[in-house]
């Protein structure tokens, strides 16, 4: 008879695999950002900065003139090698590229001027131009301004209508009328009415603010002189009330030297032509003259 017997080790095994522990292994995964998580602030300061050189710029844009935005223009449109080292132009004659110039349709670029060479009439009409440009801008500048003090003055604003602010061949006129009811001087006098001084003194001190010379003129009505003064007439109290009106003009802070002339027109150049005796034809007309007019007023004998 055969017994079989189990090993005690076979089964010792299985007994010691059962009462072993099962261990769960889970692996989380930790993602290190690091300095990405700030990426976005670098790229809003960097926004930032760009805003900021951007109202920078307009803002001296906005504080220029014309004539200085017109030389920057010039210094960026000009090539780096000329402006470095002071050489020929790209569109010259002698440039082995022909054209260039002005238009790049050109079969012939522009002649190399010598050091002793006058300037092209050309060149020479641009440059007028642009200065009759720049002048009349300032001109125009100067009427808002005007304009912008009649209607902020309490004071100025009362007499607005006699006020009057125009274009002339001569440069921008500035004419202060009579009113029936409300003069600019006694009658046959040369001594101005309060409110008048005080329109005078307000244009002097804005008159500062160009360069421009001015010439100032004085005018009457049609009716005869009637004062008691022999040898005296509509012309001697014309240029009287110029004269009186330079003074005011002067204690506003103009700088006297701005004056050219002062004239006394009697009524020859009536504001009124159907009516000469129309009470607007008194006047004091001043008149900031362009460079053309100017030129004229210095160079007329005395």
């Amino acid at each position: 008879m055969v017994m079989l017997v189990r090993s005690p080790a076979g089964s010792r095994k299985k007994r010691e695999k059962k009462k072993r522990p099962i261990v769960v292994k889970r692996i989380s995964r930790i993602f290190q950002r690091g300095h990405q998580a700030g990426s976005w602030k670098i790229a809003y300061a960097d926004f930032v900065t760009a805003l900021m050189a951007f109202f920078l710029l307009m803002w001296l844009v906005g504080t220029n003139n014309s004539e200085r935005l017109r030389d920057v223009s010039d210094y960026f449109k000009m090539p780096l090698a000329v402006a470095l080292t002071g050489g020929p132009a790209p569109g010259e004659a002698s440039s082995v590229i022909h054209g260039g110039g002005r238009s790049l349709t050109a079969s012939e670029g522009q002649p190399h001027l010598k050091p002793d060479e006058p300037p092209r009439p050309a060149d020479v009409a641009s440059a007028g131009a642009r200065v009759r440009q720049d002048e009349q801008e300032r001109l125009q500048r100067l009427k808002r301004r005007l304009e912008d003090v009649v209607d902020l003055s309490p004071k100025m604003r009362k007499f607005r209508d006699q006020l009057l602010i125009d274009f002339t061949s001569d440069g921008l006129r500035i004419q202060i009328v009579d009113k029936l009811s409300r003069p600019m001087f006694d009658l046959g006098s040369a001594k101005p009415e309060p409110y008048a001084e005080e329109i005078l003194k307000q244009i002097g001190q804005v008159l500062n603010e160009v360069p421009n010379r001015l010439s100032i003129a004085g005018h009457t009505d049609a009716k005869p002189y009637q004062g008691v003064e022999a040898n005296y007439s509509n012309w001697e109290l014309s240029i009287d009330r110029a004269n009186a009106s330079r003074r005011e003009l002067e204690s506003g802070g103009m700088d006297p030297a701005k004056i050219v002339r002062v004239v006394g027109l009697s009524s020859s150049v009536p504001l009124d032509d159907k009516n000469p005796f129309n009470p607007n034809n008194r006047r004091i007309s001043i008149i900031v003259m362009n460079a053309a007019a100017r030129n004229a007023a210095e160079a007329a004998p005395q």
